[in-house]
């Protein structure tokens, strides 16, 4: 296994409120959005390099919000530059990486056509907190001028406004519904009060199927089209109680509260039937729209908002697995040892330690409980089912076992 040297460590002190701040935006792992594909774009165009992103960092890795240039869509985060410049408030310009003996046995300089100029401009929120970066890069040397720093600073600040509109937005400017971050918000009062009154209630999750193929054929107008339709049609099959949400891209969730899962299975059908039905006149191909749905049934006991919208999560790419167009309920097993009322979300720096110390992966806890915890890692392959649990801000130390493994989470079980 390859372990990504510690090449530039970010200083702790601070840390947890850090990510306390990323938390707050509900972002990672958010589809594209045009407001950041356009800052983007505006860093390409304006500066003439090869490579632009917007991204956001988390305790393992640097997430691509937007990029261009680029077929990543996140790297590790002992691989990335813009670990430097998360350091301060200033912005980081390389004119030639090779030249630098921070980055230039880094394997992104080394690699055939590899990185040579790098700006950066960190992501500053109001209350002076770096939750990620903007940068331009190119595989050719060149000089950046004060001009060009200040634009890039414009450019950030611009990227951090967005993201404050985002944050608080509730209602979704294309759809009229609920925006992720308000849809959860309802949806926690709706599991508060099921888990106080030991009431029934489930979530289902559904996505267009290949929304993408979509947009390529018809062009996006006709794919925003189709989105207002699918939530037309949806919003007039659900009841007032109902919380609906669109959690992003062509993804959809709702909350049904006094709901078993045989009904919500039935809700799903007559969603499913709805959009099968929908008509686009003039579209050429005639244009035919169907949606996969993952329903899961919420456990008083054991469940918070993650785990259940996970199990519906899981459910929907099942269905999407098996086919597509259709309705799948949640199938697993919950294990009683790994999910607790107490479960707590957080996000924290990490690490996983194993092989005798000899082996280190940066990891983001994002949930603890009295005996357990969930960790997001790049890959979740080679990691073994025994190893050691460390969160440095915390001076906290466990010894763990692999529970629950995901392709880039872990649900362990702590001593």
């Amino acid at each position: 296994m390859s372990i990504v040297p510690d090449l530039f460590p970010l200083p702790r002190m601070s840390e947890d409120a850090r990510l306390a701040a990323v938390q707050r935006y509900d972002i990672l792992d958010t589809p594209r959005e045009p407001a950041f594909d356009r800052i983007a774009s505006l860093i390409r165009m304006v500066f003439g390099v090869e490579t632009s992103v917007v991204s956001i960092m988390d305790a393992h890795r640097q997430w691509y919000k937007a990029s261009e240039g680029t077929p990543h869509c996140e790297v590790p985060i002992g691989e990335t530059f813009c670990r430097y410049a998360m350091d301060g408030t200033e912005p980081l310009v390389v004119p030639d990486a090779t030249e630098d003996e921070r980055f230039c046995d880094s394997p992104h300089v080394t690699a055939p056509s590899g990185v040579r100029f790098y700006a950066s401009v960190p992501l500053t929120t109001a209350d002076g907190f770096n939750v990620g970066t903007i940068c331009a890069i190119d595989s050719r040397p060149r000089q950046f001028s004060e001009r060009e720093v200040t634009i890039l600073r414009q450019l950030a600040q611009i990227a951090v406004d967005e993201l404050e509109l985002r944050r608080m937005a509730t209602t979704d400017g294309l759809t009229g519904i609920s925006t992720r971050r308000a849809f959860r918000e309802d949806a926690e009062k709706y599991l508060s009060h099921s888990r106080r009154h030991r009431t029934q209630l489930s979530a289902l999750t559904f996505d267009i199927d290949r929304f993408k193929t979509i947009n390529d054929t018809y062009g996006h107008a006709a794919g925003d089209a189709v989105l207002k339709a699918v939530v037309k049609a949806t919003g007039s099959l659900l009841r007032q109680s109902d919380s609906f949400g669109r959690l992003g891209g062509e993804e959809f969730a709702v909350i049904m509260p006094d709901t078993d899962p045989g009904a919500a299975m039935a809700v799903a059908e007559k969603l499913r039937h709805a959009i099968l039905d929908l008509h686009f006149p003039g579209s050429r191909p005639a244009l035919t729209v169907s949606a996969s749905f993952g329903i899961a049934a919420f456990d008083p006991g054991q469940d918070d908002y993650d785990s259940l919208m996970l199990k519906a999560d899981e459910a929907l790419y099942e269905a999407k697995g098996s086919g597509r167009n259709k309705c799948l309920p949640w199938r697993g097993t919950t294990l009683a040892t790994t999910r607790q009322v107490e479960r707590r979300r957080v996000l924290k720096s990490g690490k996983l330690v194993f092989n005798d110390r000899r082996s280190v992966i940066d990891c983001t806890v994002r949930a603890l409980w009295e005996n357990g915890a969930e960790v997001l890692l790049t890959s979740s392959a080679d990691v073994p089912d025994v190893l050691t649990l460390e969160v440095p801000s915390s001076n906290a130390r466990w010894e763990a076992r692999v529970d629950i493994r995901r392709p880039n989470s872990l649900e362990l079980s702590l001593a």
